[in-house]
């Protein structure tokens, strides 16, 4: 048995009148369309509520699964002390579900639980649907830093391990949308917050799930938005299936966004498996790239599949442009998938005899050496972006007013202590922020005295 629906919901404590004391009615159109999904919820008397919550445990490269017989919470935190919660897990669900993401692979699991109370992410959807159905055991599952598809995968597992069991369950995707609409919100005004509402609003109200994919991180970073993690996670676990979906409410009086949909699942679609077909598309665009890419990067590509398929080092091959084997120059070789960074590593200044040799060793330390990420693996390949960037000699300056995000690098150092920084970087608008990046890098206090050079760089895609 498929998961029954999904329902994309907001979790504003506000919404509780214990805790609003009145302030709720500005968002009464929302009220409204959250007692509907719990009448909703209740006409289908679920064995098992899945609530994915962005403020449950929160890992960067895991997925916390709730462990136990259950869980309490409370409203205390906001003044509402009375309003209170005591669940119980489906345990039999949770072992299943970490037993598939074992196998397939993907790091979920319910280790590494810091604090088993329920968090309001899960007992604001808790509060309007227990007022109109008391059953249902509990499967809570936080969010990760991990990519899109990574969250894809868990909804499709979840949507195994319940069709694994026969259990009657639905899903609940708790987030708000972004937190950046209104100039008097808690958080500001950015251009990029209307634009979120309007996007997701309109793709899910289609249950157009694979456009889930096309929402640049950077976008949604400056959206401040809170739960399109776990709108992907349910678009997931309807993978494969035609789905009838209807936009309940969407309100926009706080600054912040909230959005109900309700999602119900009508037989198999075939033309519906979004993962399969992001990744094809993903792969095709980065093969069509290769194709067209100069010999700076078909150089790193080539070092890097050999490293990944059969740990061998290239030495340089022949026919190779001058550029590349008569200049002795520092290179950085970077790695991305899906859209995000999967490796980089470079040199400053030449520690190799010609810049090829310096793309061939960067290109194996950026796929296999990063501290900050685990080693290519051969499967990654054919979804594999690379880009080369050969640095400039770098020159000291006296001030951050000599910089350029767009056209200068930086390399600010204290000591023996020493943070660089590319130019050209999507997210990094502005000096102060790359400064800022830079200094974290090195390991530089921000009231530690540094000095800084600046360097510009030829971008090799």
């Amino acid at each position: 048995m498929s998961i029954l629906a999904g329902f994309m919901v907001p979790h504003p404590p506000m919404i509780v009148p214990a805790v609003g004391k009145g302030s709720e009615a500005q968002i009464s159109e929302t009220t409204l369309a959250y007692e509907r999904v719990a009448e909703e919820i209740a006409a289908l008397a679920p064995d098992t509520i899945i609530i994915t919550s962005p403020h449950s445990v929160m890992y960067a490269d895991y997925f916390h699964i709730s462990p136990g017989r259950g869980a309490k919470g409370s409203f205390r935190q906001f003044r509402a002390p009375e309003i209170a919660f005591s669940e119980r897990y489906d345990r039999e669900l949770t072992d299943l579900l970490c037993a598939l993401a074992e196998a397939e692979k993907l790091p979920a699991g319910t280790l590494g639980e810091r604090d088993p109370a329920l968090d309001h992410g899960t007992m604001v959807p808790l509060w309007f649907l227990r007022n109109k159905y008391a059953g249902g055991k509990l499967v809570r599952v936080g969010l990760s830093g991990l990519p899109l598809t990574e969250h894809y995968r868990l909804g499709q597992l979840l949507a195994r391990a319940v069709e694994t069991l026969g259990r009657r369950a639905v899903l609940i995707a708790s987030g708000d949308l972004s937190h950046k609409l209104q100039s008097y919100g808690p958080y500001g005004f950015a251009a990029e917050g209307p634009e979120y509402d309007r996007r997701i609003m309109e793709v899910c109200g289609r249950a157009a799930f694979g456009e889930l994919f096309d929402f640049d991180e950077h976008f949604c970073e400056k959206a401040a938005e809170c739960g399109h993690r776990s709108f992907v996670i349910l678009a997931g676990a309807f993978d494969g299936l035609r789905v009838r979906a209807q936009v309940l409410s969407h309100q926009d009086v706080t600054g912040v966004g909230y959005g109900i949909c309700s999602f119900h699942p009508e037989g198999p679609d075939p033309d519906r498996h979004f993962l399969e077909q992001y990744r094809e598309r993903t792969e095709r665009e980065c093969r069509e790239k290769a194709e067209k890419s100069d010999p700076w990067v078909r150089l790193a590509r080539a070092a890097v599949e050999a490293w990944v398929l059969r740990r061998e080092r290239l030495s340089v091959p022949e026919g190779l442009p001058p550029e590349l084997t008569e200049r002795r120059a520092g290179a950085f070789v970077s790695l991305h998938r899906n859209g995000r960074l999967r490796g980089c590593i470079g040199t400053i200044i030449a520690t190799c005899g010609s810049v090829a040799e310096e793309i061939l060793q960067n290109a194996v330390s950026a796929c296999a050496r990063d501290p900050r990420f685990p080693p290519v693996e051969p499967e990654e390949l054919a979804g594999l972006e690379i880009s080369v960037d050969v640095l400039g000699t770098p020159e000291p300056i006296e001030s951050p007013e000599e910089l350029d995000v767009k056209r200068y690098g930086v390399i600010v150092s204290c000591g023996g202590k020493r943070g660089l920084l590319l130019p050209k970087l999507e997210g990094v608008d502005s000096v102060a922020e790359q400064l800022r990046i830079a200094r974290q890098k090195g390991g530089i206090g921000e009231n530690e005295p540094y000095t800084l050079e600046r360097f510009e760089v030829v971008r090799h895609f």
